[in-house]
């Protein structure tokens, strides 16, 4: 009885049960050939797209497999992604990435899992060309999962995992053990900044309002942290998505944009092979205060265009959404 009362948490608690009703004010525009474009985020001031691709052939990712960070302008309508890693020199598979407008360039960061371990390599971009200048590791990179930059080199990570491997790593996926966490540094130092989040996923910063957001897709929930003076967080609340919550970037107006993967169980499967298609759903969240938000549906597919979604992103009445491992990304056009 106990096992199956647990199983029955496990499928519920990860959407087996819905039913995905298809939907989507608007047009997919273009499909374009970049695969596993699991993060992408947009400068505004310069109108253009940076977006991390991996060529996952499963999940967990084989070791060293090829991946690159492509530029995409987004001021006239040929949208070709420009490969601005070709040339590095080391074993270079991105999974989250920010981007910081500095004085004349920008600063970019990006999650890298390769055989060597874990690390956020640092980039300078400028002029469309992007120069590699240092790899981070620490030990606190237990399972880095996505990241954002409030000032040069400082920022907030999230580990998706609390476990590396074992029972207890398997108690996180399935049986939503939340022992994830968010990491800060300084500049100088690592430390914990949140903990107690079950597969702690996207994160960013309102730097209006001195709000930090992280995605637990494994909750199904968006956590709202307030930063405080010295930077570290207090949690606020815990806004309910219906979904498993990945990536979050935010619009002209300060909404947020996630893409979610609306049964865990199916994407599991998806990511290992076993199914051909997972369905994928993008959420937008207009947040006003504690208590006071709404939470919509934008776009919700069985998986025929697009599986896993991992990332929405808008522009003008265009949304750029990505994936963990499909061979394309798309753009929609909403009528919105």
């Amino acid at each position: 009885m106990g096992l199956l009362i647990f199983g029955l948490h496990i499928m519920s608690s990860t959407g087996f049960f819905r039913e995905i009703d298809p939907h989507f004010e608007g047009q997919i525009l273009m499909k374009i050939p970049v695969k596993g474009a699991e993060d992408i985020t947009i400068s505004r001031t310069d109108s253009f797209a940076i977006i991390s691709s991996t060529h996952r052939k499963s999940i967990p990712a084989n070791a060293d497999e090829k991946g690159a960070l492509y530029f995409l302008s987004l001021k006239d309508s040929s949208f070709s992604p420009v490969n601005l890693t070709s040339n590095l020199e080391f074993p270079f598979a991105p999974h989250g990435i920010s981007l910081l407008k500095l004085d004349s360039s920008y600063q970019l960061m990006a999650i890298n899992h390769t055989s060597n371990g874990h690390s956020i390599e640092v980039f300078t971009l400028k002029d469309s060309v992007l120069s590699h200048q240092f790899s981070m590791t620490d030990a606190s990179m237990v399972s880095p999962n996505d990241l954002v930059l409030y000032e040069e080199n400082k920022f907030y990570f999230t580990n998706d995992h609390g476990y590396a491997n074992g029972i207890g790593k398997l108690l996180e996926e399935y049986g939503g053990l939340a022992v994830s966490n968010v990491i800060h540094f300084d500049g100088t130092s690592y430390s914990e900044a949140a903990d107690g989040i079950a597969y702690a996923n996207g994160i960013n910063i309102d730097v209006h309002r001195n709000l930090l957001f992280v995605a637990s897709p494994r909750g199904f929930l968006t956590k709202v942290y307030q930063i405080n003076e010295d930077k570290s967080l207090t949690h606020i609340e815990d806004i309910g998505c219906h979904t498993g919550v990945d990536n979050i970037e935010f619009d002209e107006k300060g909404n947020l944009w996630i893409g979610g993967h609306p049964n865990l169980l199916r994407f599991s499967a998806y990511a290992k092979g076993k199914r051909e298609t997972a369905p994928s759903e993008i959420i937008k969240i207009e947040y006003r205060s504690k208590g006071d938000y709404t939470v919509n549906s934008v776009y919700l597919e069985d998986g025929r265009n697009m599986s896993g979604c991992s990332v929405a992103t808008k522009w003008n009445d265009l949304i750029l959404t990505g994936n963990v491992m499909d061979d394309n990304f798309l753009i929609l056009q909403s009528k919105n």
